[in-house]
């Protein structure tokens, strides 16, 4: 099996690829803290390939990925042939999942989360480079120390997201639900 060094990104190709190139553009930045081993960059893709072809080079990437980031936005939930697809495979394959809500909320939202990840063992978190980045650095970690004894949903706590953006001042709203148990 091949160095697994990769950060796998799953996401609405139709509509959130900006997003996912964005996160390319803050990797390329020398001016940016951010970086990741982009596992879409293995074994290039052809547009015309069928399902079956798709879904192999996919997981090819999966194999070599040592992380796999989600990011979830107003359809994500929603794509089944490809993003469920490969959310299931991450989770098969044990990866730790980060979860990245488009809409900026901190902790997992509800309405836009896929139901296959809600129960499941992931943290949650903000889109942003710095709260992105901390979580790449952070959470491989914590999820293979805790995978065992841990379930549900995480997310970070505001004093990490404070010390990331000293300059954030918007007053934070939790739904009544929030579980204060499952900051890290």
């Amino acid at each position: 099996m091949a160095y697994r060094n990769k950060t796998y990104i799953c996401f609405d190709a139709d509509t959130d690829i900006r997003t996912y190139w964005m996160m390319k553009a803050w990797k390329e930045n020398e001016n940016i803290a951010f970086n990741f081993h982009n596992a879409h960059e293995l074994n290039k893709l052809r547009q015309l390939s069928n399902e079956e072809t798709i879904k192999r080079k996919l997981r090819e990437r999966m194999l070599n990925s040592s992380v796999a980031i989600v990011l979830v936005g107003n359809n994500t939930k929603n794509l089944y042939k490809f993003v469920r697809w490969e959310i299931e495979q991450a989770i098969n394959l044990g990866l730790p999942i980060i979860v990245v809500n488009l809409n900026y909320k901190k902790y997992m939202d509800s309405n836009l989360c896929p139901l296959i990840l809600r129960n499941h063992l992931a943290i949650h978190v903000a889109y942003g480079q710095k709260i992105i980045n901390y979580a790449l650095n952070n959470w491989p970690n914590w999820y293979q120390t805790n995978k065992r004894l841990a379930n549900g949903p995480y997310y970070f706590s505001m004093n990490i997201y404070k010390s990331l953006y000293p300059d954030f001042t918007h007053k934070i709203y939790l739904p009544e639900d929030f579980d204060e148990f499952n900051a890290i």
